[in-house]
Parts: C-alpha cells; sequence; structure tokens
C-alpha cells in the first residue's frame, strides 16, 4: 500500500500552488506539483522543444572528460550562470574563497577544498538563492618579490640597481604576464566562481580599504610602532609571520658553559652559543635552592670582559638543564620579555644579514661560523664544561627560501590584539558564529585566548605600503585614502610594506566594496560559510574574525566555519617533495577527468580530518562516472522520459514504488548531510543508491518490464526518468561535468546549474521496501550458491520456484532473468535446495558441474580449513603462549582461529547442497 508522510516538495521558481484536499490520494500531491513544474515553463526548467526526444544517439558509446569539460565549462561562463545579482529577492548565500597566492599554481589542497566549496554553492544555487562564490587572489609579498628578484638576478642585477617605484611596476609586470595561473586551473576543475566580481589584494578597491582600516585602527590606538622581538629572515631581509616558519628537526649542538669563577661561577647550557656576545643577564628560578645565593650578584661573561647580574624569574625551568639560563634579549622572544621584566640591556650583535657586528676576533663573521668560533674560544679558556652533539631540536626556517630565521629586536608596526581577540572568541561563544566539527573549537580559544600583538610591518618593496608619513621635526601622521598625504621638505613616507596576513584579514568585506556602502556589501554580508583547512585557523580565521567585527560594527564575517583536514597521501603520509609523493591534480584530471578527482576528495572528506588519497582511488571513481554513463544510456534506449506527471499508484508495480520511496530517503539523507558538512557520507550515501540500488537493482530488474511492454513498461520508463533526473541533481554539486552532458540530454532542459534541487516529497513505502528486500535475499543468497559451486555467471540452471506465501510471485520472472535460472523442461529433479526468506529454489545442477571434482576440491579445502583450526586453538590452549606474545599477535591468531571456523562452515554447507555423487 501506499504512504506519504510530510509535504509536498519545495520547488523553487515560479510554480503554482497546488492546493490539496483530504479526498485525494497523498501521491497525487507528488505528482500534481511534479507536474506544475514539468509544465511551467521557468528560468530553471526550460521545457523540451516540441517534438524532440532525447536519443542515446546523442551521447558517445563511451565518455571523455577531456573532451566534454572544458566545453561545458566555458558554456557555462558565457551564459553567466555563475554570476549573482545583488538585486535579487532571492535569499543571499555567500562564500568568498580562500585567495591562493597569485605565484601559486592548484594542489591537491586547494582542488580539496574548492571542490567542497563549489559543492555546497552549487547546490544553494539550486535551492533558489542567490549563490555567490567570489574567486581572487593575494599578491603574496615575499613570494612574489622572490620571484622578481630572482629574474633581475639572472639578469645581474638587484631590486636596488632599479630602484622602489620601478621594482614595483616590474611586479606588476611579471604579475599579468605569469601570475595567476592558477586561475585557469580553477576553471579546469569546474569551480563555478563569478569571474565578474574576481577581486585582488591590491587592486584599487582593496587597497583602499586596507588603508581604511589601518587608519581607523590607528586612531583608535589599536596600531602602534615599537621595538619588540620578530622572526627574521637574513635572505629575504623582512620580518615574517609565524605561519611562514617552518620548524623542522635539525641535529645540533647544546654546550654548557660556565660563567664566572670558583663557588661564584653559574653553569648555562645553550645550542646558539655566538648569541652569548649578547647577553645580559643569567636567570634561575627564584625557588632554586641551589642558585638562591648567587642572586644578585654579578658573574663575569666569558670573552667579552662585561659583568651582568644573575636575577630570578619564574619563567625558568629549574628541571631543564643546569636550570640557568643565559638571558639575550635581543635575540629571543622569551629572553626578550624576561629583559622587560627585569629592564636589562638590550644588545643587538647581529646585523640584517646575520652577520655578528660585536666588537672583537668575531665581527664579520657569519652567525653559523661565529658559533663554531665561540665555542673553541671558549673550550681554550675552559670554559666548556660538556658538549652533546648530535642534539635533536626544532629550528625555524623561512618557509620561502628555507633559510634559518634569526630572532631579532626591531622597531615595527604592531597591532594590539587584545581587545579584537576577545571580540573574536565572544562571537563564537555566544553563538553568532559556528565552529564545524565542534571538536576543533578548542584550538580557536587557545589561539584567540592567548593572542599576542601581531608583527604586521614587512620590510619588502611589493604591498601595500604602510600609510604613515615622518616629518622633519619628529611629526608622524598617518593618511586615510580620502585625505592628501603631507608634502614639504622633510617629509618621507614610511618604507614598510603590510605583511600579507593584513589585507587578507579583511577579505570577506574588503571584496564586497568597503569601506563603501555597495549593494554588494548590503546583499552578501556577512557571508555564510568559511571552508578552509585547519592549519590556518590561527593565522586567517582568527584575523578575519577580528577585522570583520572592528570594521562592521560587529557583524561577523561569516556565520559558520567549516574546517576541513589536510589531504595526504594514501598511506596516510604529508605530501612533499622531499617524500617524493606530491600529485599534481591536473594529471590525474587530465587521466580521469576532473569529476573523478572531484568526488575522490570528497568521498574522503571528514569534517576536520586528514584526508588520504590515491590514484587507484581516483580511477575507482571514474569508473563511478562511467557507471552513470552507461546506465543513462540503458535508460535513454529503453525510452526514459521526464515528461508528464508520474503514473497514479495502480499503475506502478512494487519495483518502481520501492525505488521512489528509496529516493526520498536518500534526498532528506543528502540534505541532512550537506548541513552538517558531512561530504564523505553524502558522497557514499549517493554513490552506493546509484550503483547498488538504481544501477545494480532497479535498472536489471526493470530489464524484464521493458522487454514484456504495455502499460507497466511505460509507467517504468517514467519512474526511471524521474529516478535518473533526480539523481544527476543529488550529484551535480560534487560531479558537474559529466551529470550536466547526461542531464541535459535526458531532460532537454539548458543546465543542472539553474536546475532545481530535488525536494523530498515525504512519500515512503515500506510495504515495497520489504517486498524489494526480500527479492534481493532471495536473489544475493542463489547468486552465492552459484558461485561456490563454480557456476559461471551466465549459465543457465534448471530450477523450480516455490514462493509459497512470500510477496516474491509477482516477480519470479524478474528473478529467474537475474539469476539465470530456466523453467523445467520435462522430467525435474533437484540435486540441490536453497531455502531464503520463505521461498525455496530447487536446482538441478546434474550435467552442470562436475560434481565429483566439486566434492574433491571442497574436501581438500576443509582439510585445509581444519588444520589451521586445529594450530591456532592449539596455540590459543598453550598458557606460556599466551604470557609471553604480544597482544597483536595473539589478537592475529584468534582472527585466524575465527576465519577457520567459518571456512568450516560454509564449506560443510557446500558440500551438504551437493548432490550424491
Amino acid at each position: 500500500m501506499y504512504t506519504c508522510q510530510g509535504p509536498a516538495p519545495a520547488l523553487s521558481g515560479p510554480v503554482r500552488q497546488v492546493q490539496t484536499d483530504s479526498k485525494r490520494h497523498p501521491w497525487r500531491r507528488y505528482t500534481d506539483a511534479v507536474t506544475e513544474h514539468t509544465q511551467q515553463p521557468t528560468a530553471t526548467s526550460a521545457p523540451l522543444a516540441e517534438g524532440r526526444t532525447p536519443t542515446p544517439a546523442e551521447l558517445p558509446t563511451q565518455y571523455v572528460p577531456a573532451e566534454a569539460e572544458g566545453k561545458l565549462y566555458e558554456r557555462w561562463v558565457e551564459n553567466g550562470w555563475f554570476e549573482a545579482d545583488a538585486a535579487s529577492d532571492k535569499p543571499p548565500y555567500t562564500i568568498v574563497i580562500p585567495p591562493p597566492n597569485v605565484t601559486g599554481s592548484l594542489h591537491l589542497g586547494h582542488a580539496f577544498q574548492h571542490t567542497l566549496m563549489d559543492a555546497l554553492t552549487r547546490r544553494k544555487r539550486m535551492q533558489g538563492h542567490e549563490a555567490l562564490w567570489l574567486p581572487g587572489m593575494d599578491h603574496a609579498g615575499i613570494a612574489t618579490q622572490n620571484r622578481v628578484e630572482q629574474q633581475l638576478a639572472g639578469e645581474g642585477k638587484s631590486r636596488h640597481d632599479l630602484g622602489r617605484e620601478a621594482f614595483v611596476e616590474r611586479v606588476w609586470k611579471w604579475k599579468d604576464e605569469y601570475g595567476g595561473r592558477i586561475l585557469g586551473q580553477m576553471r579546469r576543475l569546474g569551480d563555478g566562481v563569478d569571474w565578474s566580481r574576481e577581486r585582488f589584494t591590491m587592486d584599487e578597491g582593496l587597497s583602499r580599504a586596507v588603508q581604511t582600516i589601518f587608519k581607523r585602527l590607528y586612531d583608535d590606538g589599536l596600531i602602534y610602532r615599537a621595538e619588540r622581538i620578530i622572526n627574521w629572515c637574513p635572505r629575504c631581509l623582512t620580518a615574517i609571520s609565524d605561519i611562514e616558519v617552518d620548524h623542522e628537526e635539525r641535529d645540533g649542538e647544546l654546550v654548557s658553559i660556565r660563567y664566572g669563577e670558583g663557588e661564584r661561577s653559574i653553569v648555562v647550557a645553550t645550542t646558539r652559543a655566538e648569541t652569548m656576545l649578547g647577553d645580559t643577564a643569567v636567570a634561575v628560578h627564584p625557588d632554586d635552592e641551589r642558585y638562591r645565593h648567587l642572586v644578585g650578584t654579578e658573574v663575569e661573561l666569558p670573552l667579552t670582559g662585561r659583568r651582568i647580574p644573575v636575577i630570578a624569574d619564574a619563567h625558568v625551568d629549574p628541571a631543564f638543564g643546569t636550570g640557568a639560563v643565559k638571558v639575550t634579549p635581543a635575540h629571543d622572544p622569551n629572553d626578550f620579555e624576561i629583559g622587560r621584566r627585569h629592564d636589562l640591556p638590550m644588545l643587538t650583535v647581529m646585523d640584517d644579514h646575520a652577520v655578528i657586528t660585536a666588537h672583537g676576533p668575531f665581527q664579520g663573521l657569519d652567525r653559523l661560523e661565529a658559533r663554531s668560533a665561540v665555542v673553541g674560544a671558549l673550550r681554550e679558556q675552559g670554559r666548556i664544561v660538556a658538549e652533546k652533539r648530535p642534539y635533536v631540536h626544532a629550528v625555524g626556517h623561512c618557509s620561502r627560501c628555507h633559510t634559518i630565521i634569526e630572532p631579532r629586536l626591531s622597531m615595527q608596526w604592531w597591532v594590539k590584539v587584545g581587545p579584537l581577540a576577545r571580540a573574536a572568541g565572544d562571537a563564537v561563544r555566544d553563538g553568532r558564529v559556528t565552529i564545524h566539527p565542534k571538536e576543533l573549537a578548542g584550538r580557536y580559544f587557545q589561539w584567540v585566548d592567548n593572542m599576542h600583538d601581531w608583527c604586521i610591518s614587512r620590510q619588502l618593496w611589493w604591498g601595500h605600503r604602510i600609510p604613515v608619513w615622518y616629518g622633519p621635526d619628529g611629526e608622524v601622521r598617518c593618511v586615510g585614502p580620502d585625505e592628501q598625504p603631507p608634502s614639504g621638505p622633510g617629509w618621507t613616507q614610511d618604507t614598510d610594506v603590510l605583511d600579507t596576513w593584513f589585507s587578507s584579514g579583511l577579505w570577506p568585506f574588503s571584496t564586497l566594496g568597503w569601506p563603501d556602502d555597495t549593494p554588494d556589501l548590503a546583499k552578501f554580508y556577512p557571508t555564510d560559510v568559511l571552508l578552509t583547512g585547519h592549519d590556518i585557523i590561527f593565522f586567517w580565521v582568527a584575523r578575519m574574525m577580528m577585522f570583520g567585527l572592528y570594521a562592521m560594527d560587529g557583524e561577523v564575517p561569516f556565520r559558520t566555519i567549516a574546517l576541513t583536514g589536510l589531504v595526504r597521501d594514501e598511506r596516510g603520509k604529508k605530501m612533499s617533495k622531499s617524500f617524493g609523493n606530491v600529485v599534481d591534480p591536473l594529471d590525474w584530471m587530465e587521466k580521469y577527468g576532473s569529476d573523478a578527482v572531484r568526488f575522490t576528495l570528497a568521498r574522503g572528506a571528514n569534517p576536520g580530518v586528514d584526508v588520504p588519497i590515491g590514484e587507484d582511488w581516483v580511477q575507482a571513481s571514474r569508473n563511478f562516472a562511467n557507471k552513470i554513463w552507461n546506465a543513462t544510456r540503458f535508460a535513454l534506449l529503453n525510452g526514459a522520459t521526464v515528461e508528464g506527471p508520474l503514473p497514479a499508484p495502480e499503475r506502478l508495480g512494487a519495483t518502481d514504488r520501492w525505488i521512489l520511496s528509496r529516493l526520498n530517503s536518500v534526498i532528506a539523507e543528502a540534505d541532512a548531510y550537506y548541513d552538517d558538512y558531512q561530504f564523505a557520507k553524502l558522497c557514499d550515501t549517493l554513490y552506493h543508491f546509484a550503483w547498488d540500488e538504481v544501477f545494480d537493482w532497479y535498472v536489471e530488474l526493470s530489464k524484464t518490464t521493458f522487454a514484456a511492454g504495455g502499460p507497466e513498461a511505460e509507467a517504468s520508463r517514467r519512474v526511471l526518468g524521474e529516478v535518473l533526473d533526480a539523481l544527476l541533481r543529488l550529484l551535480h554539486p560534487v560531479i558537474p561535468f559529466v551529470t550536466e552532458e547526461l542531464w541535459t540530454t535526458l531532460t532537454g532542459r539548458p543546465s543542472l546549474v539553474i536546475a532545481d534541487w530535488p525536494g523530498d516529497s515525504g512519500f515512503r513505502d515500506r510495504a515495497a521496501e520489504a517486498e524489494l528486500a526480500a527479492v534481493q535475499q532471495l536473489v544475493t543468497e542463489v547468486r552465492r550458491f552459484r558461485h561456490d559451486q563454480g557456476l559461471q555467471p551466465g549459465q543457465r540452471v534448471p530450477a523450480r520456484l516455490d514462493l509459497g506465501a512470500t510477496p516474491l510471485p509477482p516477480h519470479e520472472e524478474a528473478i529467474r532473468a537475474l539469476l539465470r535460472l530456466q523453467p523445467p523442461a520435462g522430467a525435474f529433479s533437484a540435486t540441490a535446495t536453497l531455502d531464503a526468506g520463505g521461498a525455496t529454489v530447487s536446482l538441478d545442477l546434474s550435467g552442470v558441474i562436475d560434481v565429483a571434482a566439486e566434492r574433491k576440491r571442497l574436501t581438500k579445502d576443509l582439510a585445509a580449513a581444519e588444520k589451521e583450526l586445529a594450530q591456532t586453538a592449539a596455540k590459543l590452549a598453550n598458557e606460556s603462549f599466551l604470557a609471553k606474545a604480544p597482544e597483536p599477535v595473539v589478537a592475529k591468531i584468534r582472527t585466524r582461529r575465527a576465519q577457520a571456523e567459518a571456512d568450516i562452515a560454509r564449506i560443510t554447507a557446500q558440500l551438504d547442497r551437493l548432490p550424491a555423487a
């Protein structure tokens, strides 16, 4: 019987409301809604051309992604289907793309996150939202400047030979000629972004936003200039952010040095002996009894003749090393804080190139040369108490040039993050912003609740120049975008530029026209979701939150932060050039198609969890795309159609009602998974519904119906068209190309990009689902038996079916077709009998298999299984073995025993089913 639960599907577009009453069959609500939708010409569902019927001839026998994908994408763009309308009355849905570097190219991490963002945007567009996915690029200050400096080096020049203005012009020229390669690769992947709104962090509008917010923060006392410890790259000659520092385990040396003489001496340990030239104190813990008598005294700093104090500070760990540490405030961030607390001198002993500047025999040496020289000099004086080599410790390297970074005291510009960070934390705590998965919220709070002031100045020429001018008499003036900078003798602009993360922190609102009150800003801000990797939650996500809340009067920049894992190789190992496991997604796209790469990535996307990926999995996804292609061709060959309403319930058999019931359940599951960012579960559900239920069962069962012809066949053709129509819509956001090609052929409509998302009508038929479950159980059992007996898949076997009181009789013809069981001809003698779900299948295997040979094979297999059982049981009965063997070994033996028991039961059952010899 039919049962319908829930409302009619929500259909977007100008679809007339269908009146219902209690006298009408509940199914009619669904068919009427579909009829209205099918017959109404709308912007999203153009009707078939008059007299036109889709034919399989429109589809090649094989799908060749390389021939189809580029043409489809250009068609989407040319028709403007990705462009959002700020004047629309549709509800907005906005995602701004994490801007890739202008120097970058598409890697698997990009492909992964772009696939998920594209899927979200495409679905929302199909659901009737005014969906904007805004693209753009980051100017990537250090990386881009390095590229151009490398070009100049090849010409025997440096940026200083050109001068600042000419060098910046050269960088713009490089950007226009070589930058932005990734944008073309995004098209190859199928990114449905609004290219008409493409932005660049140094275009005119975003530069205006940067200058505006700098001025506001400066005027509010939230930007200041001060000497602090920063990460300094001696190669790039600039401060760099924490995210631009890669920490690697390196072999070094730990040397213990005696400062002072006799009982008044103290031993410190260091991995950087060269920095002792800048020591201004030795620190111990206040409660450390070993050194209490020394606190307040002075010791002589070796090699320098200077005397430095011994101080007590709670930062010192008395359990580490000797419990005493050297304090070099100008070359270590922790020492800097100790120095500030105790008002210590801060001596810089290296220049910008990490060359020793301190007077004495080490002046002019590179820091690494100086390290060996200092240790050698200390050894000659007998000051080296102990040396440990190798000493493995983490060493920071510049992520751009791989030079070891130098902590260094430097005059820089800073953002006072305290109040901004508190606001960013409160926005998540009070629910205005949701972090997904919620388990990662702790990382966010750990960062924003303990955030240090942010160094935003960089000693580069490419970037947003700091809008501060210095006058001849010490004046300092910060200038906004609508103000004239000061002029006249002695006025100069600050030479530094802003950290790239400063401008990218404005991305959610600067790209929409802020600080101006634009239609885009009014319509599309705040954005709906920020989808990004959990690895940059600290450096980009938190900064966007701070700036968004500050600039937009407390309005959050996005309502949801959806955090993904990182892409790894198939063994779960980090992808690295040094490991030789880096994959270019473009290679896989050329070989298997963009859909295959996208589906593989999305199918591995569990929230916040790293994603392993291997080529075999991409190949399997390509096979899935081919399966969809072949099934749709079969449907077209057999007259599947989307025209007209679904047939009335009395015209549908259980198989048709079953697949429609399952379709609606899958639509509901897909919606729930999308809303929870469960892409892996979404893809798994759609994959198994498509392959296992639609293709392997419904299509196969329908072949019998189509062959018989008549009204039932016509009804099934309409149902098959309906199911494929909805299935292709469900799959489209993840695999847009193959679904587009198939759906437009099946329906004759313009594009899935502007089609409606399928709605769950609420129709469920549990009786039909139970009936088809019985069919599947019977067919599966008999197929397993045929396989166990060594029968070929196409080999026909005489059989008698006793379906009794089961719901199976209407399906007998289909069951026989699926199982290659032919009705008995003449005398019938059953040599094997199977019971499954109340039905009995009797088979005559005489002349079909060699019974004696099969018994011999199975008897041999049984003997092997019994031997395995005996061996594993003996080991597990041995108390000495159990006491000594590691638990994983014991567990493996238990697994082998269980498998042997299962094999014995299976083989014995097969022997029992065989006819007598």
